[in-house]
């Protein structure tokens, strides 16, 4: 069988890193599910970042099943905004693809006339597609695509296995910071720094997205009152693993994301419509962006980090393909 994955992981078609490493998170979420579900496959990878090229889109038509996974690569207005790269006339080409825990752009007016016919013409109108929250869900039923669960982001589905008593529910003596580069606000992330600074022992900083060091450059003086980690994930991997007491506070959903994984009290500073949207499906320990009073007692006194998914959900997203998984079918099939 083979699989092709439109991959929000690598930057380009030649496979080079992502300039923000929390899209290389949510693809080793989307390959984990996609292993789980087919044993024995070859993989096709597109970038979602740069334009098929004509081979790429000839060796898609020999798939099976063509995915895409995470980020919020939908928009109410495809025409002008379209993070997810395939020009008109690719689309027309291209067989028909699945969502996996994709999420929307922003909050938004109603999709646009192209934006409709381009997300009905290019998803699968007959397997379930799966996405990260409800406003996503809801963003696709009114483009006219009623084939379509709500499974939360699957970087999140291991925690449906996780207890409140997986996490310390005490302060840590440290803390791990991450900032976002393109969602920028100097006041509020210079406050940010000042309350961790004065909470925590020593403050450590890990740059998800590749200019996250030049901005925190700018919102403080002397650089070395804070530990900065390289922009690798090898550098959080070993920092996770280090064994260093540490709590999360950030605005990067992906990177807290991954430290609740790894059992670390955290919680996720909003500064758009995904982690607002998700907590409000899952849970997810998240706080306003200027509430530092609320941050303020997080870090003094968290309430207990009880995650819910809603496992109906992403048993029937993963179990469809059940009858599949030792076929090599066409993706004729799922027009």
């Amino acid at each position: 069988m083979k699989i092709c994955l439109f991959d929000t992981g690598i930057a380009n078609n030649e496979g080079a890193l992502s300039s923000n490493l929390g899209d290389v998170f949510i693809q080793e979420a989307v390959e984990r599910e996609i292993q789980n579900i087919f044993k024995n496959y070859e993989f096709l990878r597109i970038s979602t970042h740069d334009f098929p090229t004509e081979e790429l889109i000839k060796k898609s038509k020999e798939c099976s099943f063509i995915f895409v996974g995470g980020t919020n690569l939908l928009s109410s207005n495809l025409d002008k905004y379209r993070q997810w790269r395939i020009s008109t006339r690719q689309m027309l080409r291209l067989p028909r693809v699945i969502l996996l825990g994709v999420g929307w752009h922003s909050y938004q007016g109603h999709p646009n006339i192209f934006s409709r016919f381009f997300l009905n013409f290019l998803l699968s109108k007959k397997i379930y597609h799966s996405v990260r929250d409800s406003y996503a869900k809801n963003k696709l039923n009114s483009a006219g695509i009623s084939n379509v669960i709500n499974t939360g982001c699957p970087t999140m589905w291991p925690l449906k296995d996780y207890t409140a008593n997986c996490f310390p529910k005490e302060k840590a003596q440290n803390v791990l910071v991450m900032l976002t580069d393109y969602a920028k606000d100097p006041e509020m992330d210079k406050n940010l720094l000042k309350i961790v600074r004065e909470n925590y022992d020593k403050v450590f900083f890990w740059p998800q997205g590749s200019d996250d060091i030049t901005y925190l450059s700018g919102l403080i003086e002397d650089k070395s009152k804070i530990s900065i980690l390289k922009n690798t994930t090898k550098d959080l991997n070993d920092f996770i693993d280090s064994g260093i007491d540490f709590d999360y506070i950030g605005t990067r959903l992906h990177g807290g994301i991954k430290c609740l994984l790894s059992k670390k009290r955290s919680i996720i500073i909003e500064v758009d419509n995904r982690a607002a949207e998700i907590f409000l499906d899952t849970n997810l320990p998240t706080i306003k962006r200027n509430d530092f009073p609320g941050l303020i007692k997080w870090i003094n006194n968290s309430p207990p980090i009880k995650i819910k998914l809603d496992t109906n959900a992403i048993n029937l997203w993963r179990t469809q393909f059940n009858p599949f998984r030792n076929e090599n079918t066409t993706n004729k099939l799922f027009g």
